[in-house]
């Protein structure tokens, strides 16, 4: 089984490339972030055309996320247990229009969807950016990080054979060698401070592991699109796939699709891809691909 995760920064914008590249890397699995888009504004049916099924889960022009997937996919959810929400108190309408709210009445955001595939947990994450440091929405960003970590602990404390894998734009970068944009300054950036750096270690605490960086110890995932941060080289990892041990010891094979930064009208992220070893019977409907 071949999973991907891609942070494609509006669908509409980029459904051929999208499509084309599942079709041609001969993805099973595609956990997308950042498509900008509500439920009948997703382009569907290109995506059924090529023979994938869509979840999705966005709720205006910001955010969102979705599954593309050629498997059977089953128990999706469009949050996890505490998730904060962020913004405004409000009160849900009488016809339970609109988004969902968390405990204070706070709007929660298209940021998470689930669902399993083959007894394999997944779950598409895009992460708050936190905007600077200090700013609401960075505290927002680490009380996000600090409910999901609560999360995965139950989820693995009731089921550690669990497949699990949380994958997407995490908007840290954990390393320093993960931080090649030289706009981002210790002590005032965030994406590098050491209260998001300690959040993202949090979930390897819990029992999660980065299941790509053994496998592809360097390279960048995303590169701004000013001030010519692809050609230099001057990106950043922040999109990773974590997993626990069920699903680290399925891991066979890793990349990450620099190519994709390049052509016409590229998101500014690419795609990160991992191959897993499953029982034959599991991939019986698979279309086989020759090259």
């Amino acid at each position: 089984m071949r999973i991907a995760t891609w942070n494609v920064n509006s669908i509409r914008a980029r459904s051929a490339r999208v499509v084309d590249w599942l079709v041609n890397s001969d993805i099973d699995v595609l956990g997308m972030q950042e498509i900008k888009c509500r439920p009948h504004q997703f382009p569907i049916e290109a995506f059924e055309a090529a023979g994938y099924e869509v979840h999705l889960h966005g709720l205006n022009q910001w955010n969102g996320v979705a599954f593309a997937s050629r498997l059977p996919m089953t128990d999706i959810v469009t949050s996890f247990e505490g998730m904060p929400g962020f913004g405004k108190p409000a009160t849900p309408g009488p016809d339970g229009a609109g988004p969902e709210f968390d405990a204070a009445g706070l709007p929660l955001e298209a940021r998470v969807i689930g669902g399993t595939v083959d007894g394999i947990r997944l779950f598409s994450l895009y992460a708050p950016n936190g905007r600077a440091v200090g700013d609401p929405h960075y505290e927002y960003k680490l009380e996000w990080f600090a409910r999901l970590e609560e999360d995965v602990r139950t989820w693995l404390a009731a089921e550690p054979d669990l497949p699990l894998a949380l994958m997407g734009d995490f908007n840290v970068a954990p390393l320093d060698e993960d931080m090649g944009d030289p706009s981002h300054i210790p002590g005032v950036s965030t994406h590098i401070s050491p209260a998001e750096r300690e959040a993202f270690a949090s979930l390897e605490s819990a029992g999660l592991t980065d299941v790509v960086r053994p496998l592809v110890p360097t390279g960048y995932t995303f590169w701004d699109y000013k001030q010519l941060r692809f050609p230099r080289n001057e990106g950043m990892r922040i999109d990773f796939i974590l997993g626990s041990p069920a699903f680290a010891d399925l891991v066979s094979g890793a990349s990450i699709e620099r190519d994709q930064r390049k052509g016409d009208a590229p998101s500014d992220h690419v795609p990160v891809v991992v191959d897993l070893d499953v029982d034959p019977e599991d991939d019986d409907d698979r279309p086989m691909i020759f090259g």
